[in-house]
């Protein structure tokens, strides 16, 4: 078992595309897109997070359109962190979480880390290395050396490990105010 991580992709809207810059020419190709990395990557015993943000625009209001499409989510087990664009029905999907905030054990220390769909200044254990999983501002951020962006237009529009997560963690810079926010 493992989790994989992904936020932000926006089934859906015409408009995210041309935003965003995504490389599709359709919604229909973008879902097929997305579905198709989803399942090749999330086993059957795997943990799926989605960081929010899963359907916007006109279907998501469409129930037919929000089962179906969550019936094609691999996996038993899913996990939506609520984004600015989940809405009542999205909220109401069969989820085994729907949360705000997130804390996930994961990696080679097993420690928790936070999860969340916005960028956070600070969160629970950040001082014992404990990384932040974000999403929100599409590909404008990939984060900070402590906190990455989990967004599908940074990661190829499948989803990401933790180790992966990390690693790419470890090239980008220190926050800059970091010792103002969290002194030793």
């Amino acid at each position: 078992m493992v989790n994989w991580y992904t936020a932000d992709p926006h089934f859906g809207p015409e408009n995210i595309i041309k935003f965003c810059k995504r490389p599709f020419h359709s919604t229909a190709h973008m879902g097929k897109v997305l579905l198709g990395n989803l399942q090749a990557c999330v086993g059957d015993d795997d943990d799926l997070w989605i960081l929010g943000d899963l359907v916007v625009g006109p279907r998501a209001k469409s129930r037919h359109f929000l089962h179906s499409l969550f019936g094609l989510l691999p996996n038993r087990r899913r996990h939506l962190v609520t984004g600015n664009h989940d809405k009542e029905l999205v909220l109401s999907l069969p989820w085994d979480t729907v949360t705000p905030l997130a804390e996930v054990r994961d990696g080679p220390k097993n420690q928790n880390y936070t999860l969340c769909h916005y960028p956070m200044l600070t969160w629970n254990h950040v001082r014992r290395d404990a990384l932040m999983m974000f999403c929100h501002v599409h590909d404008n951020w990939p984060g900070y050396r402590n906190c990455v962006n989990v967004g599908v237009d940074l990661w190829g529009f499948k989803p990401a490990l933790f180790e992966d997560i990390a690693a790419r963690g470890a090239v980008l810079p220190a926050r800059p105010h970091w010792a103002a926010v969290e002194p030793s």
